[in-house]
């Protein structure tokens, strides 16, 4: 198994551990940290990072060529797109569809996923991936997994912050996959200068470098 894979299993599990947790469901019907979405809509969204995983296993693999996942991100056009676009309100509601049954459902579903996941990702050879909201290009399974690590990392912090509680432990390497991808895209969309001083002068900082 890849050390790609070992670190998605293991951030997987800790996002379905905090799916799980009780203050979660008692901010279920509350606004989240994310504008426009409920703590439910965000825990159906987290919880798709993970249902994502069988569905694409599940698919042929693509004939589309392959890229890069930088050059993945440099071709999407939902960073830094208005929340009011076709795409983002289809992340809500399909977060809101998603954990249509509570939390306990969803937080059981999610596990059971992880779990099944357990037995199948590690064995699973090398291959393209696509989804079909993408461009006529695929991407590596790996590639695809470093992007739902993003994905977790990201929004169980949000999930977290929403439900008052802290964020969860993740592997230090993980989230320094996650910082090395959020670096890359900062530098595209803001350029090296601004990176560079928010990161080393905060006297001349940027208002902000936000990857996403």
């Amino acid at each position: 198994m890849t050390r790609t894979r070992q670190l998605y299993l293991s951030v997987a599990e800790t996002a379905a551990e905090l799916l799980g947790a009780p203050e979660v469901a008692q901010h279920w019907h509350e606004p989240s940290a994310l504008a426009k979405l409920s703590v439910k809509g965000l825990a159906g969204h987290l919880a798709g990072q993970v249902f994502f995983l069988p569905t694409v296993l599940a698919e042929a693999v693509p004939d589309e060529p392959a890229i890069a996942l930088h050059e993945y991100y440099a071709r999407v056009s939902w960073i830094g797109s208005d929340l009011d676009t076709p795409f983002n309100q289809g992340i809500r509601s399909g977060g809101e569809e998603e954990a249509a049954d509570g939390p306990a459902e969803l937080a059981a579903r999610v596990a059971g996923c992880v779990q099944e996941l357990r037995g199948t990702l590690p064995t699973t050879p090398h291959r393209l991936v696509r989804r079909p909201t993408w461009g006529p290009w695929s991407i590596t399974l790996d590639d695809f997994v470093t992007s739902r690590i993003l994905e977790l990392v990201i929004h169980s912090d949000d999930l977290a912050f929403s439900a008052g509680i802290p964020t969860p432990e993740f592997p230090a390497e993980a989230v320094e996959t996650v910082v090395d991808v959020l670096s890359r895209i900062a530098l595209r969309r803001h350029g090296a200068t601004d990176v560079l001083r928010a990161l080393s002068r905060s006297e001349r900082a940027p208002g902000s470098i936000s990857a996403l």
